[in-house]
């Protein structure tokens, strides 16, 4: 078996951390079998090294070995790509075509960027793991094929199953062994290293002196967070060794060339998930605008009857304190003061005077009509508001699943008052 450092000078892998070595370790123990392999890590750590690794040291080394960027090939055309097709499967298919599974029949296939597979080439690529059958499109023929899978990943995989993008038996059917590579913020001694050999192989291409970085600059190297990795360090070595022509760089030069490195280093945290309480459209946003209201009018008219039995609003304003809060919230003092002046006024005003004269029956028809008309304006309102009360209650219990203490904390109500509500209404 071939040491790690041997393996690094074969494969020109530079530095010197444990995560590496690791991650390398398991490359060479994992080679001599026929296991599965996911490599997993950011964008630009350079996973495509540990493939290369377990063939070469295979007993798969001399058949063919074949990279596949899953990511790069359009939906429409990838069970071909992968799995063939016969004449006349779909338009322009004017020949039989091999596949990659069958082309690399004995050999090994590096499928990276797996997780953008569809959910359809997924389920193809599953069998091919279980059995190692597969159908050409077009054809109902099986086929047999022999070849070791290493995929690549750079994306958080347990997510991308939650939100049901990637299938979890194909997960863990590729993942029999992980092989996970650290970002290049966590291999601060390695920077420094790869940016000196990456600036003397392109001192050496363009045939240029070799750029150097001076302490500070050094120093600010460092400190970078390198949201690219390995190929954004080579990227930013390459366009100095171009570009300047004073070969000693000081670390205001330097910083030209690093988007974002006046700002913060400190990682943002990105909320991902959809909090409860929002809502999908903005018709329901409406209804819970509406709802809201129709409880702080309730409020009022519980604190009006209370003023009105009561005829002592420091009493009134003393109980009943934490109601006055939640519809008035933090106002100025002064819209305060004005309130409880108004509130005062309206109970010094003075009693209706009753008019002994008994009203005349054309009078008293009037009346009720006007009554009558309000009435009804006020059950049409609550009816409506009904509805759209059930309706939300409805498909807040069908996002949450029937979970009603989701269900009750989205609509901003108790588990109490909803089960209230759902018996009520019958849901």
């Amino acid at each position: 078996m071939e040491s790690v450092q041997s393996i690094k000078q074969r494969f020109e892998l530079i530095g010197n951390d444990v995560k590496l070595n690791r991650a390398i370790e398991k490359a060479i123990q994992v080679a001599p079998t026929d296991i599965s392999v996911l490599v997993t890590g950011e964008s630009g750590v350079g996973k495509e090294s540990i493939p290369k690794i377990i063939h070469s040291l295979s007993h798969r080394k001399h058949a063919k070995y074949i990279a596949v960027n899953c990511g790069a090939i359009p939906e429409g055309t990838i069970d071909s790509e992968l799995f063939g097709h016969e004449k006349g499967a779909f338009t322009g298919a004017t020949q039989t075509r091999s596949g990659y599974f069958e082309v690399a029949d004995g050999g090994t296939i590096f499928l990276d960027e797996v997780g953008e597979l569809p959910l359809t080439t997924q389920v193809r690529l599953l069998r091919v793991l279980e059995n190692g059958e597969f159908l050409k499109v077009g054809s109902s023929q099986v086929q047999k094929t022999n070849v070791r899978i290493v995929a690549a990943t750079n994306i958080n995989m347990f997510e991308a199953i939650e939100k049901e993008k990637f299938r979890e038996d194909l997960y863990y059917r590729l993942s029999t062994v992980e092989i996970n590579l650290p970002p290049l913020r966590e291999r601060r001694e390695d920077i420094h290293l790869l940016f000196r050999k990456f600036a003397s192989d392109f001192g050496q291409k363009y045939k240029m002196p070799t750029i150097r970085l001076e302490e500070d600059a050094i120093q600010l190297l460092l400190k970078y967070r390198w949201p690219g990795n390995i190929r954004q360090l080579r990227n930013i070595a390459e366009q100095i060794s171009v570009l300047e022509e004073e070969r000693n760089i000081s670390a205001v030069t330097l910083n030209s060339y690093l988007p974002n490195a006046s700002g913060s280093n400190l990682p943002a945290v990105v909320e991902q998930s959809k909090k409860e309480g929002d809502f999908s459209n903005e018709r329901e946003i409406l209804y819970k605008v509406l709802f809201d209201m129709k409880g702080d009018l309730n409020d009022l008219k519980k604190l009006t009857l209370e003023l009105l039995k009561d005829n002592d609003s420091n009493k009134v304003q003393r109980e009943n304190e934490g109601l006055i809060r939640k519809i008035y919230g933090n106002q100025d003092e002064e819209d305060i003061e004005h309130e409880e002046s108004l509130s005062t006024e309206l109970l010094h005003l003075p009693e209706p005077v009753v008019n002994s004269t008994a009203p005349t029956p054309i009078q008293q028809q009037a009346q009720e009509d006007r009554y009558h008309f309000a009435e009804e304006i006020e059950e049409e309102e609550t009816l409506s508001l009904q509805e759209k009360e059930i309706e939300l209650i409805k498909k807040s219990l069908e996002r949450n699943k029937g979970k009603r203490k989701a269900a009750a904390s989205e609509l901003g109500i108790s588990e109490r008052t909803l089960y209230r509500k759902i018996k009520q209404y019958d849901l």
